[in-house]
């Protein structure tokens, strides 16, 4: 069995061309888990897998990682097989803001009789979840307000660190055993992103080592960033994983 992330968009908010910050865990050269929603991203995984998402994890509820909800609702609920079935999976502090964020409109169908959630299959989350018998971990990251951002750990095979400041205490426990890092990484950081000077300071060479980088301005930026010896994702990168220590349960 092959596990890969493949970097649907590497960009920050305002690098459209370089994508939304969104990717995807493929198991077998397959798309497993979809990490956000964003609306480059979407139309970076349908140019890829010629499909929409069937399972997402959303990190955090800024419009480049949600903003694809919208095409994502019509694709599933106008599709009898799909209506009902393609899984979300929200932090439980994330969920109220998800829902006003994008669930919230009256009447999303014009004629009425449906509601924005019945597209989806809803699973709130708290410190782990169950993805298709493997166990996914879930911590919280410093991004704008607590409570609001999360990363994603596939146990021996990936962290992924979603919007953030820099974490090394949250990195020395949810990236101990050998995880590929996907850092949010910029030239310069501010109050809610990290910038590389950040990065060199709060994490050791040997962490540094196992990080990608990914959320930059430009690619101009990004150049920047791989001459001071970084590695970069670029969009449509796919990065081969370790195969996941994490705890599997068989199919029911």
């Amino acid at each position: 069995m092959s596990w890969a992330l493949r970097f649907l968009g590497v960009g920050n908010a305002s690098a459209v061309d370089l994508g939304s910050p969104m990717a995807v865990i493929e198991r077998d050269g397959k798309p497993w888990l979809t990490i956000d929603c964003g609306g480059e991203g979407l139309t970076a995984y349908r140019a890829h897998y010629a499909a929409m998402p069937d399972a997402l994890f959303v990190t955090h509820v800024h419009l480049d990682h949600v903003a694809g909800f919208e095409r994502l609702f019509v694709d599933a609920y106008f599709n009898p097989r799909r209506r009902g079935t393609v899984r979300v999976y929200v932090p439980a502090t994330v969920l109220p803001l998800l829902h006003r964020r994008i669930g919230d409109y009256p009447n999303v169908l014009a004629e009425g009789g449906a509601n924005f959630w019945d597209a989806f299959q809803l699973i709130a989350v708290g410190e782990a979840f169950w993805h298709d018998g493997v166990r996914l971990e879930v911590f919280p990251v410093r991004h704008h307000w607590p409570e609001t951002a999360y990363g994603l750990r596939l146990k021996g095979a990936l962290v992924w660190s979603g919007d953030t400041r820099p974490i090394p205490e949250m990195l020395l426990r949810y990236a101990a055993d050998g995880e590929l890092i996907a850092h949010d990484c910029g030239l310069h950081g501010n109050p809610s992103h990290t910038g590389v000077d950040d990065l060199e300071r709060e994490y050791d060479a040997a962490t540094q080592a196992r990080m990608i980088l990914y959320h930059y301005a430009s690619a101009a930026d990004g150049d920047a960033l791989r001459a001071r010896g970084h590695r970069v994702a670029m969009p449509g990168e796919c990065v081969v994983l370790a195969g996941p220590t994490a705890a599997t349960a068989a199919p029911v």
